[in-house]
């Protein structure tokens, strides 16, 4: 029978004045560095995404802190007084509710300032559903491009998906488990069967990661209303982008069947080209043939 490892013994060690972004697990407390407790128990102050989901990290490593609100809406207040408190060289650190500050999260207003004024930031690094999810897909790594929350509508998330279209390198998103399936289709329709993976709750009980086809993972019916936090991660296009005269030859012989919309959408998915400029394209191409 395995025994739970205690509590690590905290640092005595000074901590020197300045801003620590420090990443705090995903999932699994224990993914918290030793670095990060030592950092977090010395601080005269800990700015959190939510005091509650901070003070439940804290609570298990035995650390009592002076805890402050720093969301988008409390940033205004607390930002002020975390950078005069720096001022006088004092030692803050800021986390969010889960992995590495500024990814998808405030903070980079609180950075630049300190900074600004000559204040030290201290990178701690530790959890990031990202790159947990880079290390898990079985997609290519050696260039990627994290884009983030896909916009809330269906127009939208299509028109932000088509400035992607073209880029060369595993793309990666978070996503809301409600718009999850919504947010599949519409990338299905813009990159195509590419490939792609969806994780799931990384590093807690009911981590799942699904790998397969984009078009395959829209119809797949667990990804419907899942719960938890989801990162997804769809795969480099073509590896030789195509060329005008590619595109205005799959235009033309679309446009024979289709309007130029639906030229375009269709083109788009073969080549991996952003649709809204398949568009213009075939609008130009459709008066030549007038």
């Amino acid at each position: 029978m395995s025994r739970r490892p205690p509590i690590p013994e905290l640092s005595d060690a000074p901590l020197a004045p300045g801003l620590y972004v420090v990443a705090t697990p995903i999932g699994n407390l224990r993914d918290v560095t030793l670095r990060a407790l030592d950092v977090l128990a010395a601080c005269d102050l800990v700015l959190a995404e939510d005091t509650r989901v901070t003070g439940k990290l804290l609570a298990a490593y035995g650390i009592s802190a002076k805890l402050e609100r720093h969301d988008e809406h409390a940033a205004a207040r607390s930002r002020p007084r975390a950078l005069s408190l720096l001022a006088e060289g004092g030692r803050v650190a800021l986390v969010s509710d889960a992995g590495t500050p500024l990814v998808s999260d405030p903070g980079y207003r609180l950075v630049r300032e300190a900074a600004a004024q000559g204040a030290a930031v201290f990178p701690i690094p530790g959890a990031s559903a990202l790159l947990a999810g880079l290390a898990v897909a079985g997609l290519a790594t050696d260039r990627f491009l994290f884009a983030g929350f896909p916009p809330p509508k269906s127009a939208a998330r299509r028109s932000f998906f088509e400035e992607l279209a073209g880029v060369r390198a595993t793309l990666v998103f978070y996503e809301g488990g409600s718009r999850l399936a919504a947010s599949l289709a519409d990338m299905a329709a813009v990159f195509g069967a590419r490939e792609a993976a969806v994780g799931r709750e990384l590093t807690k009980l009911y981590e799942t990661v699904t790998r397969g086809a984009l078009d395959v993972l829209a119809a797949d019916p667990q990804f419907a209303a899942p719960k938890g936090e989801i990162v997804v991660l769809v795969g480099p296009g073509r590896e030789a982008a195509a060329t005008a005269a590619d595109a205005d030859a799959a235009l033309t012989e679309a446009l024979a069947r289709l309007r130029p919309g639906d030229a375009a959408a269709e083109v788009a998915k073969a080549l991996g080209l952003p649709r809204r400029d398949l568009y213009r394209r075939a609008l130009a191409l459709k008066g030549e043939d007038r």
